[in-house]
């Protein structure tokens, strides 16, 4: 096993002037996929739907799409955090972050 770094980003698809998602989801997955492709990164990624608290004690419910890059540089994540971020215009993307241990099973045939 290999220790290396795993972060994941997560983008939620509400607007941040309007708080409703604009546009289909399809789209804001086809903007991601076209981020990754452009900085070169490998990547997996999930549609999922959630709910948070903003500071002023509103609950918000949303879908978000997660993003999930292994063995990027930080300063690489943060780039692509802030283009998706702008793209999908959010008030902010949130940046997970933790040490994973991989391994790569090959069938010998």
């Amino acid at each position: 096993m290999n220790q290396i770094k795993q972060a994941t980003i997560y983008i939620g698809l509400n607007d941040s002037k309007t708080g409703k998602q604009i546009h289909d989801t399809e789209k804001y997955i086809s903007i991601l996929k076209n981020v990754c492709r452009s900085y070169h990164v490998p990547f997996s990624m999930n549609q999922l739907q959630g709910g948070y608290f903003h500071e002023d004690g509103r609950y918000v419910e949303e879908n978000t799409l997660t993003l999930m890059m292994l063995d990027v540089p930080d300063e690489t994540v943060h780039e692509i955090a802030k283009d998706l971020c702008a793209f999908f215009h959010q008030e902010s993307v949130m940046i997970q972050s933790s040490p994973a241990e991989v391994c790569f099973i090959h069938e010998d045939i």
